[in-house]
């Protein structure tokens, strides 16, 4: 450790034994992106920050906007489609496996919003989903609605997750600000690279032929993203989470353009969350305090290269300065 190091480290160590700031912050400042088959898994992976998956992390205070952007995906190892199967990894195309990733990794990261992703049957298709559906298992009696698909390997359907404790045939609506992102991608991107719309839907007509995001892993993983967003939305929430919803990409869609579709679009959800929370950057461990642990925690991130606060592109001395202006500003 160099001097100037010892000398950060012991200026914040002085300053955590001097203050005590225990202000809630009330959401962290973490987005999940979730992926299935490909293009999916690849269009989100350079906000992975599993080294094993991809070395160079962009999520962390994204483009200078305040928030840090969490993908988990499946890999497709020696596979080359159109039929990839299940997978391997976090959400493997499995009901079961995604329940338990699910729980794991959002109990994790405790996003304060959420998209899901999943491949659609249209071509470069960039399709928000208005609402998601909790179909029929196989325990359920009756016959409608249709039982969700079956996966790969036994138990093939959702029994026993969850999503069971949720009534039957409940609907869960999207809180993306979807006509944003649609306007935002018609108007940066060209109709050959992505076609966004809203998956058309007439909740007041029973007999509209609406899917619901569909009765597979899409449709599955997108009432989760939705159901953890309404039981965690209220401001008494210890993490709120104020946006969920899911996307259905192309299958012709090109790992460039979706990534280029998939940043306007969190563009668009991050102006929508400024208007219902507050960014806390002080609180660096994401425990919903600001406490001196932030500090230490900063410092760490900051010694390996992973704390540049003020966005200029390097972790640098400024990015500690700018770091405690923020920790004695504290948060509302």
């Amino acid at each position: 450790m160099g001097v100037g190091h010892r000398y950060l480290f012991v200026l914040a160590a002085s300053v955590g034994a001097v203050l005590s700031s225990s202000a809630h912050a009330g959401n962290t400042n973490n987005i999940l992106l979730t992926g299935y088959w490909p293009p999916t898994n690849e269009i989100v992976r350079e906000f992975s920050n599993n080294p094993a998956q991809n070395l160079v992390w962009i999520g962390r205070n994204w483009e200078g906007r305040g928030y840090d952007i969490y993908a988990y995906f499946p890999e497709f190892p020696g596979l080359t489609g159109p039929n990839w199967g299940r997978g391997s990894g976090d959400f493997e195309v499995d009901y079961q496996d995604t329940a338990a990733d699910w729980s794991r990794i959002v109990g994790g990261v405790k996003p304060v919003a959420i998209i899901t992703f999943s491949r659609a049957n249209t071509t470069v298709g960039w399709e928000l989903e208005p609402a998601a559906r909790r179909w029929r298992l196989q325990s359920d009696a009756g016959i409608t609605p249709s039982l969700y698909t079956a996966d790969y390997a036994a138990p093939i359907r959702p029994d026993g997750v969850p999503i069971a404790a949720e009534p039957l045939g409940n609907i869960r609506l999207s809180s993306l600000p979807m006509q944003a992102i649609v306007n935002a991608v018609a108007a940066q991107m060209s109709p050959t690279q992505a076609q966004p719309f809203i998956d058309p839907w007439n909740p007041s007509n029973p007999s509209d032929p609406f899917d619901f995001g569909g009765g597979f892993l899409s449709g599955y993983i997108a009432y989760l993203g939705c159901w953890h967003r309404d039981t965690n939305v209220a401001p008494s929430a210890a993490f709120r989470c104020v946006a969920a919803g899911h996307i259905h990409v192309g299958t012709n869609m090109t790992v460039a353009n979706g990534r280029q579709a998939a940043k306007i679009s969190l563009r668009e959800l991050i102006a929508h969350v400024n208007t219902l929370v507050t960014v806390c950057r002080p609180d660096w461990d994401d425990d919903g305090q600001v406490t001196t642990f932030d500090i230490f925690s900063f410092l760490n991130a900051w010694f390996v290269g992973d704390a540049d606060v003020d966005a200029s592109g390097t972790s640098d001395v400024a990015d500690v300065f700018t770091f405690l202006n923020a920790w004695f500003a504290g948060c509302a």
